[in-house]
């Protein structure tokens, strides 16, 4: 803890700082708790940048709680995707429902009501609360942390549950009273800005001389890196389904796989959305695919649909690397599965679909679009 002279000028040197350099984001610009909640969750794990149109484009659709809370989850998830990380769209809503329910539609004001929503933990509760209400919170999340362990010089994997409480108890301490939210966003913003996790700029930095990392020479080298989890490698085979109208068919988010572990990453895969018929591929995509999708034969000519190959496409969801192989299968007469939903394949943005599925979509058109496709057997 710096001492009270030395506390005052860190608050002072930070505070003055954020409020001539701050980034011009459209959350800042005021202090609606909706607004300020919905931009907290849409910024978890993603990239400012990206976050930006989504924001702009879901708060226009979707303007308070009350009009959040009275949309069909389908449409939620349509206006979140390509934002990935859906379960954030659905604890948003199923939230965006209990303080309807619970707390007359306002943004509940007290730590532990705000606890008690779905898909809020210790941080965004007290990023919300600060800065919608001025509540006295210090939020940390991985951009205050890092400030924090540089600052301390602190060693170790911050995550560990010790080392995060003190990191916390650090923030208390640090938290400017009469400019609580403020502060908590001038943490995140020397985080993202100026302390990043690679060359971080400590001539640019405001509170430079209160850093013991710098003064050790040790700041590019905190923190210090955590143990990842082994990557695993998957390959998965997708059936894009046409008959001769251009309609193809999608499938609810999985709910009755051959085995759990299927069952678990093709659910985990798709974001439990609607995708095209997908199966984890173990050794030949085109074999398997035709086994598990290919007894549909033509209506009319009684012969079996050929695979015809998409161009394969990589994608990544946390620690998984996953080698996606899709392929065309034309017919007359779309299967029939429980729940599906029959689309145009050129109108898949109608439905809430993942990146992997749009990927999928997108190979599909472009080889359709080619012309070096087989033509329609009729």
């Amino acid at each position: 803890m710096l001492p009270p002279r030395e506390l005052s000028r860190f608050r002072k040197q930070l505070l003055g700082w954020f409020a001539q350099f701050q980034r011009e984001l459209p959350w800042r610009r005021d202090k609606d708790p909706y607004r300020v909640w919905l931009s907290e969750i849409m910024l978890q794990q993603t990239r400012v940048a990206a976050v930006i149109p989504y924001y702009e484009r879901f708060l226009a659709q979707f303007p308070n709680i009350a009009a959040l809370a009275d949309t069909p989850e389908e449409k939620v998830l349509r206006y979140w995707s390509g934002l990935g990380y859906y379960s954030r769209a659905r604890n948003l809503q199923a939230a965006a429902r209990q303080i309807v329910g619970k707390h007359d539609g306002k943004f509940p004001e007290t730590f532990s009501d705000a606890l008690a929503l779905p898909g809020i933990g210790n941080y965004t509760a007290a990023a919300i609360l600060s800065i919608a209400y001025n509540k006295k919170l210090a939020a940390v999340d991985g951009n205050v942390a890092r400030v924090l362990a540089r600052l301390g010089a602190v060693r170790g994997d911050l995550r560990e549950s010790s080392i995060w409480r003190s990191l916390q108890q650090t923030a208390d301490d640090l938290l400017a009273p009469g400019a609580p939210g403020d502060w908590n966003q001038a943490m995140m913003e020397l985080g993202a800005t100026i302390c990043t996790p690679r060359a971080p700029q400590c001539l640019l930095c405001p509170v430079a001389n209160f850093c013991e990392a710098r003064k050790l020479g040790i700041a590019e080298i905190l923190p210090e890196k955590r143990k990842k989890r082994a990557t695993v490698e998957i390959i998965l085979g997708a059936t894009v389904f046409l008959d001769f109208r251009g309609r193809t068919i999608l499938l609810p988010p999985p709910q009755n796989l051959e085995s759990a572990s299927q069952k678990e990453n093709i659910a985990a895969l798709v974001s439990k959305m609607w995708h095209f018929p997908t199966i984890q591929i173990r050794k030949n995509a085109a074999v398997e695919l035709q086994k598990h999708f290919g007894n549909f034969p033509s209506q009319k000519s009684k012969v079996a649909p050929q695979f015809e190959a998409l161009t394969p496409a990589r994608h990544a969801v946390t620690y998984r690397k996953i080698l996606l192989q899709p392929f065309l299968l034309r017919i007359d007469k779309l299967p029939v599965y429980p729940d599906a939903k029959i689309v145009k394949i050129i109108n898949l943005d109608s439905l809430p679909i993942s990146s992997l599925t749009r990927k999928v979509a997108r190979a599909a058109n472009d080889f359709l679009a080619s012309g070096n496709s087989q033509a329609f057997s009729t």
